[in-house]
């Protein structure tokens, strides 16, 4: 079954076609700067890609585009988008009423447009993809697969904030989590590589522009360092993760700042490129970092020990730990990272091979010393696989 993956942002499109069935990767593409100088990257397989600049100036033009890129000339994957067979969407926040992936009918698209307020930059643009696509594509199923739902077997005790009871019951103030899809499908393929233990123990590092970590008891999420929005948790390329809310009120009276613009402030001009003062790609700071930055130094010190204190506690909450996973853009690809997160953790049975920890790899691969208690694996991500095969599950 053939399955067209979309992840609709404010001014990009990123997608993929899916064979559900043996997980083939039919096309991929993503349309960047949407409304502004529309730019489409299209990839069919190594030897054929294409980008196409015009102006696009929405997002029904952005899709009605990938759609004939899909079907005409040199780039053709498909005859026509009847051979679609249902169309799987990226849903940052369904709060507490999606346990779970879901058809998309008008009901479904009216609750996801009420939890806008705990996803405001995200949810509008993730509706807007399924109604563009119900209009153009009238026959085909829609599915919608939540960031947040592998996240909704979190215990009480670790979801609540110390603050008032009638703040949850009232306002639903709590820890949602995010990377629900990555943790999901990072932690599945930990377990098989424990030859499918039972009660596994598993801490996954989702390390990219966008950062966080999951204590994973047997399958299901118990914890995760992401709360009420993404803001929450580690230190990420441009979010500040964890702080004194006492910092909230104190910037916005010192630099005379409104509501939105503390929050702008800690979402886009704090964490990795705060620190620094160079960039939120962590890849320029490692290089000013060889270079003598110091602050490029710290900044890679302060990431990193923010990972490491979040791994210790979770271990602490599983009872010990089986395996540490790391994954995503920096997870998968930072020697340096992955170095400095496991150091001095020997006490807690983690030590990390040094020449393996060097070697590249598409795959899955194991990092750890034979003589390690827990096993450390870098795993490739495939949060785009995982909801193809929601959606097959779904509409099969």
């Amino acid at each position: 079954m053939l399955i067209f993956v979309l992840n609709a942002g404010s001014s990009s499109l990123k997608y993929q076609l899916i064979n559900a069935q043996t997980s083939e990767l039919k096309a991929s593409g993503v349309v960047e700067r949407i409304g502004i100088d529309g730019i489409l990257k299209h990839v069919v397989s190594k030897n054929k890609k294409l980008t196409i600049e015009a102006f696009i100036p929405s997002h029904k033009e952005a899709i009605e585009l990938i759609l004939e890129t899909l079907t005409h000339d040199e780039t053709k994957t498909i005859n026509s988008i009847d051979e679609i067979q249902a169309i799987g969407h990226r849903v940052a926040h369904g709060g507490e009423f999606f346990k779970g992936s879901t058809i998309v009918n008008e009901k479904v698209i009216k609750k996801i447009e009420e939890l806008i307020p705990l996803a405001p930059l995200h949810n509008p643009a993730n509706i807007l993809g399924m109604k563009i696509c119900m209009d153009l594509m009238p026959n085909i199923p829609n599915v919608a697969v939540f960031d947040t739902a592998f996240h909704q077997t979190m215990p009480e005790v670790h979801f609540l904030f110390p603050v008032p009871h009638e703040d949850y019951t009232e306002h639903h103030l709590r820890k949602y989590g995010f990377h629900g899809t990555s943790h999901s499908y990072v932690s599945n393929e930990a377990i098989k590589l424990l030859n499918n233990k039972k009660n596994s123990r598993i801490i996954v590092c989702h390390l990219g522009n966008g950062s966080s970590i999951c204590a994973i008891k047997d399958g299901k999420s118990i914890n995760t360092s992401m709360g009420l929005t993404p803001l929450g948790g580690l230190m990420m390329g441009t979010r500040s993760g964890d702080i004194d809310a006492g910092v909230i009120p104190y910037l916005m009276d010192r630099k005379n700042m409104d509501t939105h613009q503390i929050i702008d402030y800690l979402n886009k001009k704090s964490g990795i490129l705060g620190v620094s003062g160079i960039s939120s790609d962590l890849r320029e700071i490692i290089s000013a970092a060889n270079e003598g930055d110091q602050r490029a130094s710290v900044t890679i010190d302060m990431m990193c020990n923010r990972v490491r204190k979040y791994v210790c506690a979770y271990a602490g909450l599983l009872g010990g730990v089986d395996a540490i996973c790391f994954t995503a853009g920096i997870g998968e690809n930072s020697t340096l990272i992955r170095e400095k997160v496991c150091f001095n953790l020997e006490f807690m049975g983690i030590e990390l091979d040094d020449e393996k920890n060097q070697l590249k790899s598409s795959g899955n691969i194991e990092i750890n010393k034979k003589s390690s208690k827990t096993k450390i694996f870098v795993i490739p991500t495939n949060e785009e696989l995982v909801i193809a095969k929601d959606t097959y599950n779904l509409v099969k």
